[in-house]
C-alpha cells in the first residue's frame, strides 16, 4: 500500500529521478527534500536547545532573540546618535536599580526604591550631558539622599529595628548606586569623547565575545573549576578561551573601529576579558548571598537586567581607563 502523499514510482530520498520524469515531479521532489532537511535541522536545533536549557536553565531561542534585539538597538544608537544611547542607558540603569532593590527587599533589607531611582537618573544623565564635576557631585547627592531618606523612613516606622540593622540597610542602600548607575556611567563618559561611540562598541563587542567564548570553551573543554564556591560552572579552560578570543577580536575591532595598532587592541581585549570575568564572578557572589539564581525573569532566556550587565558594569570603567592610555595611539 502506498503511503499517504507518496506518488507511484517516486524514488526515495537520495535516489535520482528517471529520465522520463516530468518537470513538475522534479520540482515536487526537490521541495520534499528541502522540507525534510529543514525538519531534520529543526529537530536537531530543538534537541540542542533542550540540552542547553536542561544544563543552564536558559531558553536558547528566547536568549538569541532578546540579545539580537537589544544589541541592535544599542549598536544603532552608538553609530547614529549617542544621545539615544544615553537615554537607553538611563532606562537600563533604572531597571537594574529597581531589580536589585527588589531582590534585596526580598532578603529583608530596607531599600527605598524612590531615592534609588532618582539617584540613578541623576548619575547617568550627569555623566553624558554635564561636566565631570557635576557627575561626581550627582553621585554624592544621590548617596546623601539615600541616607537621609532611610533615616527619616526608619524614624517614622517605629518598628524597633536595632541600630546595627539600620546601619547595615544604609550601607547596602549606598552600594546599589555605586554598583549599577555609577559603574554604568563610565560608558556614558566614554561615549561623549571624540569617537567615543566606536570605543563603546569595541568594548561591548569584546565583553560579549569574552562571555560567549568562555561559555563555549568551558562547555567543550572545561575540567578545572575557576571559582567553585562562587560559580561552579566556570572553568579555567573557559577563561583561557575567553582571553584568547578576546585578544583576537580586540585587535581586529580596535584596528577598524578606533584606529589603534593591533597589539594595543590585543591588550584592550585581554584586559577586558579579565574585567568581564571578575564582574561575572562578583554578581555570582551577590546572587549566592541573596539566595537567587537570577535577579529577575524580565528578560526571557537571560534572567534579569543585571544578569546581562554583570560583565559590562566593571568593564565600562576599565574601558574608560584603557581609552585614556591607548587613545593617544589612534591614527
Amino acid at each position: 500500500m502506498e503511503q499517504e502523499g507518496e506518488r507511484p514510482g517516486a524514488p526515495t530520498v537520495g535516489e535520482s529521478w528517471p529520465a522520463h520524469a516530468s518537470l513538475h515531479d522534479r520540482v515536487d521532489r526537490a521541495r520534499d527534500e528541502v522540507e525534510q532537511r529543514i525538519d531534520r535541522a529543526r529537530d536537531q536545533f530543538e534537541a540542542t536547545n533542550e540540552r542547553i536549557k536542561k544544563r543552564t536553565g536558559r531558553d536558547l531561542v528566547a536568549a538569541i532573540a532578546v540579545g539580537v534585539a537589544a544589541g541592535g538597538a544599542v549598536l544603532a544608537s552608538l553609530i547614529f546618535a549617542t544621545w539615544v544611547f544615553a537615554i537607553l542607558a538611563v532606562g537600563i540603569a533604572v531597571l537594574g536599580v529597581f531589580e536589585f532593590g527588589r531582590a534585596l527587599q526580598a532578603r529583608g533589607r530596607r531599600i527605598d526604591i524612590v531615592p534609588q531611582v532618582i539617584g540613578a537618573v541623576a548619575i547617568i544623565a550627569a555623566a553624558y550631558w554635564f561636566s565631570t564635576a557635576v557627575h561626581w557631585t550627582s553621585l554624592f547627592i544621590a548617596l546623601a539622599l539615600i541616607i537621609v531618606w532611610r533615616v527619616l523612613a526608619q524614624m517614622t516606622a517605629r518598628d524597633g529595628r536595632v541600630y546595627a540593622s539600620i546601619f547595615s540597610d544604609i550601607i547596602v542602600g549606598c552600594f546599589v548606586p555605586l554598583y549599577v548607575p555609577f559603574l554604568a556611567s563610565s560608558a556614558l563618559v566614554l561615549a561623549r569623547q571624540e569617537h567615543g561611540g566606536m570605543w563603546v562598541i569595541a568594548f561591548l563587542l569584546v565583553v560579549v565575545v569574552a562571555d560567549t567564548g568562555a561559555y563555549a570553551t568551558g562547555m567543550a573543554f572545561g575540567r578545572h573549576k575557576l571559582a567553585p564556591r562562587i560559580s561552579p560552572g566556570k572553568t579555567w579552560e573557559g577563561f583561557a578561551g575567553a582571553v584568547a578570543i578576546s585578544g583576537v577580536v580586540g585587535a581586529v575591532a580596535c584596528i577598524f573601529l578606533v584606529g589603534i595598532p593591533w597589539w594595543a587592541g590585543a591588550i584592550f581585549g585581554v584586559v577586558l576579558a579579565g574585567s568581564a570575568t571578575l564582574g561575572d564572578l562578583a554578581e555570582s557572589m551577590i546572587k549566592r548571598d541573596l539566595g537567587v539564581k537570577d535577579m529577575s525573569s524580565w528578560l526571557p532566556g537571560h534572567g534579569g537586567v543585571l544578569d546581562r550587565l554583570d560583565s559590562i558594569l566593571p568593564s565600562s570603567v576599565v574601558a574608560l581607563a584603557l581609552f585614556q592610555f591607548l587613545g593617544p595611539l589612534a591614527a
